[in-house]
Protein backbone atom coordinates (compact mmCIF):
# COMPACT_ATOMS: atom_id res chain seq x y z
CA UNK A 1 0.00 0.00 0.00
CA UNK A 2 1.28 3.53 -0.88
CA UNK A 3 2.59 5.29 2.41
CA UNK A 4 0.48 8.36 2.13
CA UNK A 5 -3.06 5.71 2.23
CA UNK A 6 -1.78 4.29 4.94
CA UNK A 7 -1.46 6.92 7.06
CA UNK A 8 -4.83 7.73 5.64
CA UNK A 9 -6.39 4.13 6.85
CA UNK A 10 -4.44 4.64 9.89
CA UNK A 11 -6.42 7.97 10.58
CA UNK A 12 -3.44 10.06 10.75
CA UNK A 13 -4.88 12.47 8.12
CA UNK A 14 -7.05 12.27 5.16
CA UNK A 15 -4.65 11.00 1.73
CA UNK A 16 -3.61 14.50 0.49
CA UNK A 17 -2.96 15.98 3.98
CA UNK A 18 -1.06 13.21 4.73
CA UNK A 19 1.35 13.91 1.17
CA UNK A 20 2.13 17.30 3.05
CA UNK A 21 3.16 15.21 5.88
CA UNK A 22 5.11 13.20 3.64
CA UNK A 23 6.96 15.38 2.51
CA UNK A 24 7.51 17.42 5.45
CA UNK A 25 9.82 14.81 6.33
CA UNK A 26 8.03 13.60 10.18
CA UNK A 27 7.64 10.35 8.46
CA UNK A 28 10.02 7.46 9.21
CA UNK A 29 9.36 4.09 7.83
CA UNK A 30 11.95 1.43 9.82
CA UNK A 31 13.86 4.29 11.21
CA UNK A 32 14.86 6.52 8.37
CA UNK A 33 12.84 9.12 6.89
CA UNK A 34 11.07 8.93 3.72
CA UNK A 35 9.41 11.59 2.04
CA UNK A 36 8.15 9.92 -0.91
CA UNK A 37 4.25 9.15 -0.67
CA UNK A 38 4.07 6.58 -2.80
CA UNK A 39 6.63 4.44 -1.12
CA UNK A 40 5.11 0.68 -0.57
CA UNK A 41 4.41 -0.22 2.90
CA UNK A 42 2.45 -2.78 5.34
CA UNK A 43 2.36 -3.49 8.99
CA UNK A 44 5.47 -4.93 9.08
CA UNK A 45 6.93 -1.63 7.71
CA UNK A 46 7.17 0.23 11.12
CA UNK A 47 6.02 3.24 10.10
CA UNK A 48 5.84 6.36 12.51
CA UNK A 49 4.51 9.71 12.66
CA UNK A 50 6.67 11.86 14.40
CA UNK A 51 8.32 9.08 16.07
CA UNK A 52 4.89 7.86 17.48
CA UNK A 53 4.06 4.46 15.58
CA UNK A 54 1.36 4.34 13.29
CA UNK A 55 -1.17 1.21 11.65
CA UNK A 56 -4.38 0.98 10.81
CA UNK A 57 -7.41 1.04 12.97
CA UNK A 58 -10.95 0.70 12.18
CA UNK A 59 -12.99 2.93 11.03
CA UNK A 60 -15.33 5.44 12.35
CA UNK A 61 -17.70 8.18 10.56
CA UNK A 62 -19.79 10.76 12.61
CA UNK A 63 -22.29 13.54 12.23
CA UNK A 64 -22.08 16.31 14.26
CA UNK A 65 -24.00 19.19 14.46
CA UNK A 66 -21.84 22.03 15.38
CA UNK A 67 -22.32 25.29 17.17
CA UNK A 68 -21.10 28.39 16.53
CA UNK A 69 -17.78 29.91 17.90
CA UNK A 70 -16.68 26.02 17.43
CA UNK A 71 -13.85 25.52 15.17
CA UNK A 72 -13.94 23.04 12.40
CA UNK A 73 -9.94 21.82 13.13
CA UNK A 74 -8.67 18.51 14.43
CA UNK A 75 -7.20 20.92 17.48
CA UNK A 76 -8.00 24.36 18.58
CA UNK A 77 -4.55 26.05 19.38
CA UNK A 78 -6.44 28.87 21.23
CA UNK A 79 -9.59 28.78 23.60
CA UNK A 80 -12.65 28.08 21.19
CA UNK A 81 -13.33 24.35 21.33
CA UNK A 82 -12.42 22.48 18.36
CA UNK A 83 -15.42 19.98 16.77
CA UNK A 84 -13.16 16.91 17.85
CA UNK A 85 -13.70 17.63 21.08
CA UNK A 86 -17.46 17.30 20.67
CA UNK A 87 -17.35 13.39 19.36
CA UNK A 88 -16.92 10.41 22.00
CA UNK A 89 -14.43 8.69 20.40
CA UNK A 90 -11.20 7.06 20.89
CA UNK A 91 -10.25 7.26 17.53
CA UNK A 92 -8.13 10.24 15.86
CA UNK A 93 -10.81 11.75 14.08
CA UNK A 94 -10.69 14.85 12.26
CA UNK A 95 -13.29 17.05 9.84
CA UNK A 96 -14.15 16.24 6.50
CA UNK A 97 -14.11 19.81 4.71
CA UNK A 98 -14.85 22.92 7.21
CA UNK A 99 -17.42 24.92 8.51
CA UNK A 100 -16.54 28.35 9.43
CA UNK A 101 -16.70 28.94 13.27
CA UNK A 102 -19.42 31.04 12.64
CA UNK A 103 -21.63 28.80 10.82
CA UNK A 104 -23.89 25.75 12.09
CA UNK A 105 -24.68 22.47 11.24
CA UNK A 106 -23.72 19.10 9.70
CA UNK A 107 -20.46 18.35 9.85
CA UNK A 108 -18.82 15.05 9.47
CA UNK A 109 -15.83 13.58 11.01
CA UNK A 110 -13.78 10.38 10.59
CA UNK A 111 -10.04 8.65 10.58
CA UNK A 112 -11.43 7.61 7.45
CA UNK A 113 -8.53 9.15 5.04
CA UNK A 114 -10.38 7.59 1.69
CA UNK A 115 -13.81 8.49 2.23
CA UNK A 116 -12.65 12.17 3.67
CA UNK A 117 -10.68 12.64 0.63
CA UNK A 118 -13.79 11.38 -2.05
CA UNK A 119 -16.01 14.03 -0.06
CA UNK A 120 -14.27 16.39 -0.19
CA UNK A 121 -12.34 16.80 -3.30
CA UNK A 122 -13.95 18.54 -5.96
CA UNK A 123 -13.55 16.25 -8.67
CA UNK A 124 -16.36 14.20 -6.76
CA UNK A 125 -18.78 17.18 -6.40
CA UNK A 126 -20.63 15.65 -3.63
CA UNK A 127 -23.68 18.52 -2.90
CA UNK A 128 -23.66 20.05 -0.07
CA UNK A 129 -26.50 22.17 1.40
CA UNK A 130 -26.91 25.30 3.34
CA UNK A 131 -29.75 27.63 4.73
CA UNK A 132 -28.73 30.66 4.49
CA UNK A 133 -30.35 34.27 6.48
CA UNK A 134 -29.69 37.21 5.07
CA UNK A 135 -29.61 40.76 5.73
CA UNK A 136 -32.27 41.95 3.32
CA UNK A 137 -34.57 39.74 1.14
CA UNK A 138 -32.93 39.07 -1.67
CA UNK A 139 -35.03 40.29 -5.22
CA UNK A 140 -35.35 38.32 -8.10
CA UNK A 141 -32.09 39.24 -10.00
CA UNK A 142 -29.82 37.81 -7.07
CA UNK A 143 -31.19 34.51 -6.98
CA UNK A 144 -31.04 34.30 -10.54
CA UNK A 145 -27.44 35.74 -10.48
CA UNK A 146 -26.48 32.83 -7.82
CA UNK A 147 -28.17 29.90 -10.17
CA UNK A 148 -25.88 31.19 -12.81
CA UNK A 149 -22.40 31.34 -11.17
CA UNK A 150 -20.87 34.42 -9.77
CA UNK A 151 -17.28 35.44 -10.12
CA UNK A 152 -15.31 35.91 -6.78
CA UNK A 153 -11.44 36.91 -6.43
CA UNK A 154 -10.66 33.42 -6.43
CA UNK A 155 -12.49 32.58 -9.26
CA UNK A 156 -16.03 32.08 -10.70
CA UNK A 157 -17.93 30.14 -8.83
CA UNK A 158 -20.37 26.79 -10.55
CA UNK A 159 -24.31 27.69 -10.43
CA UNK A 160 -25.61 26.88 -7.35
CA UNK A 161 -29.13 25.85 -6.98
CA UNK A 162 -31.24 28.15 -4.82
CA UNK A 163 -35.01 28.08 -3.53
CA UNK A 164 -36.60 30.58 -1.29
CA UNK A 165 -37.87 29.24 1.80
CA UNK A 166 -38.29 33.10 3.92
CA UNK A 167 -38.54 36.47 3.32
CA UNK A 168 -35.14 36.61 3.97
CA UNK A 169 -34.15 32.50 3.96
CA UNK A 170 -32.20 30.83 0.60
CA UNK A 171 -31.49 27.52 0.65
CA UNK A 172 -28.44 26.91 -1.50
CA UNK A 173 -26.88 23.99 -2.72
CA UNK A 174 -23.54 23.33 -4.16
CA UNK A 175 -20.82 21.06 -5.12
CA UNK A 176 -17.65 23.08 -4.08
CA UNK A 177 -16.14 23.49 -1.00
CA UNK A 178 -13.95 27.09 -0.67
CA UNK A 179 -13.14 28.98 2.05
CA UNK A 180 -16.41 30.83 3.45
CA UNK A 181 -17.72 30.11 -0.20
CA UNK A 182 -21.70 30.86 0.20
CA UNK A 183 -21.38 33.91 2.22
CA UNK A 184 -19.22 35.16 -0.28
CA UNK A 185 -21.62 34.33 -3.43
CA UNK A 186 -24.20 36.57 -1.44
CA UNK A 187 -21.75 39.15 -0.67
CA UNK A 188 -20.81 39.07 -4.33
CA UNK A 189 -24.92 39.64 -5.44
CA UNK A 190 -24.88 42.59 -2.83
CA UNK A 191 -26.36 40.99 0.00
CA UNK A 192 -24.98 39.49 3.38
CA UNK A 193 -25.49 36.33 5.31
CA UNK A 194 -26.34 36.80 8.66
CA UNK A 195 -26.59 33.00 9.60
CA UNK A 196 -25.26 30.12 7.83
CA UNK A 197 -26.36 26.44 8.48
CA UNK A 198 -25.61 23.37 6.53
CA UNK A 199 -28.13 20.75 6.92
CA UNK A 200 -27.07 18.49 4.07
CA UNK A 201 -23.97 16.31 2.64
CA UNK A 202 -24.90 14.26 -0.08
CA UNK A 203 -27.43 12.28 1.13
CA UNK A 204 -26.57 12.61 4.88
CA UNK A 205 -29.83 15.22 6.32
CA UNK A 206 -29.44 17.00 9.96
CA UNK A 207 -31.97 15.91 11.78
CA UNK A 208 -32.31 14.34 15.21
CA UNK A 209 -29.28 16.37 16.55
CA UNK A 210 -29.42 19.11 19.06
CA UNK A 211 -26.54 21.63 18.70
CA UNK A 212 -23.03 20.08 20.13
CA UNK A 213 -25.07 16.78 19.77
CA UNK A 214 -23.03 13.82 17.49
CA UNK A 215 -23.91 10.60 16.44
CA UNK A 216 -22.04 7.85 14.77
CA UNK A 217 -23.23 6.78 11.57
CA UNK A 218 -24.27 3.54 10.84
CA UNK A 219 -22.84 1.24 7.65
CA UNK A 220 -25.70 1.60 5.98
CA UNK A 221 -25.11 5.78 5.95
CA UNK A 222 -21.51 5.17 5.14
CA UNK A 223 -22.32 3.08 2.48
CA UNK A 224 -24.30 6.10 0.96
CA UNK A 225 -21.97 8.49 1.31
CA UNK A 226 -19.72 6.48 -1.12
CA UNK A 227 -22.17 6.40 -3.44
CA UNK A 228 -22.55 10.07 -2.94
CA UNK A 229 -18.94 10.61 -4.16
CA UNK A 230 -19.03 7.50 -6.64
CA UNK A 231 -22.37 8.84 -8.38
CA UNK A 232 -20.91 11.65 -9.83
CA UNK A 233 -17.78 9.49 -11.96
CA UNK A 234 -20.22 7.12 -13.46
CA UNK A 235 -22.28 9.95 -15.11
CA UNK A 236 -18.71 10.82 -16.80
Amino acid sequence: MRLAKYLAHSGVASRRAAEGIIRSGRVTVGGEVVIDPARDVDESSGVAVDAAAVGPEPTEVWMLNKPAGVTSTAREPGRRRAVVDLVRSDRRLYPVGRLDADSTGLILLTNDGELANRLTHPRYEVPKTYRASLARPPDDTQVRRLRQGVRLEDGPAAPARVRRSGDRELQLTIREGRNRQVRRMIEAVGNRVESLERIRFGSLELRGLGKGESRRLSAAQVKRLWKDAASVEASR
